[in-house]
């Protein structure tokens, strides 16, 4: 994985304001701050709601997806377009459950090439993988990943893609980012009735037109230009 400098957004501006609304209240004012009525007015935010992930795996799953996907002029975060919403979805369904899988053994050591050979259920899996990570951050720099910095965090993930971070659950560290990534980049390119890729930020991006089947006129229309049409998704057809 190369190292990107990771843009983040600026809350400098929303501390201040929240610093002077308090400065004020303090002093008997807020009735004439602004920022003391925005803060008033301002919508409570939306609680997170898990199907399946704990607190510590919902804490990683956030840090990992805005390390692949950190905020850009292209598009928002990882977990501002849904990915963490998403592999919670995922995990918590038919997939996580290994709904499709045989899973009666016998478990034979096998080849790269014959794709996902464990006994562990998709979920399961997961669980294992994302304890095995932190227990190997917290050995390396003292913390859980979440916990690390954002330089600390690539150099980890970077760890882990490469296998260099040693994994004791019966499956090697790479074979985990592999699936965690595999199931990140479904999840940012889906259609957001799943939970990622919200506002179709990810179409939008490479110019995807969405769910509509036939495109014969567009072709004519479009042929060695850019789609700038607002791509279509499943809701928009409901």
């Amino acid at each position: 994985m190369t190292e990107v400098k990771l843009p983040r957004r600026d809350f400098l501006k929303a501390a201040g304001a929240a610093s002077a609304a308090g400065a004020a209240a303090a002093t008997g004012i807020a009735a004439c701050s602004p920022a003391a009525e925005t803060a008033a007015t301002a919508p409570p935010a939306e609680p997170e709601i898990w199907l399946t992930l704990n607190a510590t795996e919902a804490a990683f799953v956030k840090a990992v997806v805005d390390t692949l996907i950190p905020a850009d002029e292209l598009t928002p975060s990882g977990t501002d377009v849904g990915l963490a919403t998403f592999i919670d979805r995922q995990l918590a369904g038919g997939f996580g459950n290994g709904a499709k899988l045989y899973r009666s053994g016998p478990f034979l050591p096998g080849k790269p090439e014959h794709g996902y050979q464990l006994a562990l259920s998709p979920r399961d899996f997961f669980r294992a993988g994302i304890s095995e990570a932190n227990a190997w951050t917290t050995k390396t720099y003292g913390k859980e990943f979440d916990r690390l910095t954002v330089e600390q965090r690539n150099e980890a993930l970077t760890a882990i893609e490469t296998g260099k971070a040693q994994f004791n659950g019966g499956f090697t560290s790479n074979f985990f980012f592999d699936n965690f990534l595999q199931l990140s980049m479904e999840g940012f390119f889906a259609d957001p009735m799943y939970g990622g890729n919200k506002n179709k930020v990810a179409w939008k991006m490479i110019g995807f037109p969405g769910l509509p089947a036939s495109y014969r006129e567009e072709v004519k229309t479009y042929f060695n230009k850019k789609y700038d049409k607002e791509p279509q998704s499943i809701a928009d057809f409901s």
